[in-house]
């Protein structure tokens, strides 16, 4: 099954023009709704409004060749690895869905376009129904035991909220695909039921861009960028600088008299335990 291409059975009743015709209008979906999105909530305004107000108080020049170090840098750690996550379990579930997506949307592309009748596709085939349960333990496992309001605050992981679309209609998209890969697979007629419910769930998941965090990851980037740059140049994205109490001008301050002869790692108890239904 798991080298069985679900896209070859399917040509059979729905021509590959038609499949690669559906996959194109979700690829303008997501680029129309982020330029949507960008202009109708001016995120670029604000983003690069920001970006010359911390130029104006910076420091200390940034060059080029800084810049693209620190360009690589947010690939690195930011991107490919998702650093900016302290809490290993929704890092891990982050990367398992990140990936997962990207190594089924992948699969896909190259399966409607390249191999839509060939039963049996040796690389693509294996990689999207891996990268399909990929999302869905990454995705599940966050939904279910890791989002704030579950696990610290003790709310139920059936209570919906607006900001839920992405992750939903994406859990809801890949569920129903891998349900219908396999119905499909086993000759059932409950497949033609979950290919519907997997095409209207994909529906939602790519032209919901506007109203979801699906463009999220187009912006994350170049905020995390422009943090390392303001970090860099000193502008500090014009917030004060840390008190420093082993430095004596910082630990000499007034707002810091009652700290100052406090031992360095005091308040850290509150790492010692995370959060639980506060």
């Amino acid at each position: 099954m798991f080298t069985s291409n679900p896209f070859a059975a399917l040509s059979a009743s729905i021509s590959p023009t038609v499949m690669q015709a559906f996959v194109v209008v979700m690829v303008a979906f997501v680029v129309l709704g982020t330029l949507f999105d960008v202009v109708h909530k001016g995120s670029a305004k604000f983003f690069f409004e920001k970006m010359r107000k911390a130029q104006r108080s910076a420091a200390k020049p940034v060059s080029g060749g800084n810049k693209i170090g620190i360009a690589i840098q947010t690939g690195m750690a930011d991107v490919l690895t998702s650093a900016e996550f302290c809490n290993p379990r929704r890092r891990i579930a982050h990367l398992l869905g990140m990936y997962g997506f990207v190594t089924y949307a992948l699969a896909t592309f190259m399966m409607v376009f390249f191999y839509p009748t060939a039963a049996n596709v040796a690389i693509w085939a294996p990689m999207w129904w891996i990268g399909a349960l990929a999302v869905c333990v990454g995705g599940y496992w966050f939904w279910f035991f890791i989002r704030a309001d579950v696990s610290a605050e003790g709310k139920s992981p059936f209570r919906l909220m607006k900001a839920d679309l992405f992750i939903l209609s994406l859990l809801a998209s890949v569920t129903t695909g891998l349900i219908w890969a396999y119905l499909q697979a086993k000759g059932s007629g409950w497949s033609t039921i979950f290919l519907g419910a997997y095409l209207i769930a994909t529906t939602v998941l790519f032209g919901g861009v506007p109203w979801s965090k699906f463009s999220h990851m187009f912006f994350k980037p170049a905020a995390a960028f422009q943090k390392r740059v303001a970090k860099a140049d000193g502008s500090r994205d014009n917030l004060p600088n840390l008190a420093d109490r082993a430095n004596p001008t910082d630990r000499d301050r007034h707002s810091m008299e009652l700290l100052k002869d406090t031992p360095l790692n005091m308040g850290l108890g509150i790492k010692r335990e995370a959060p639980r239904h506060y």
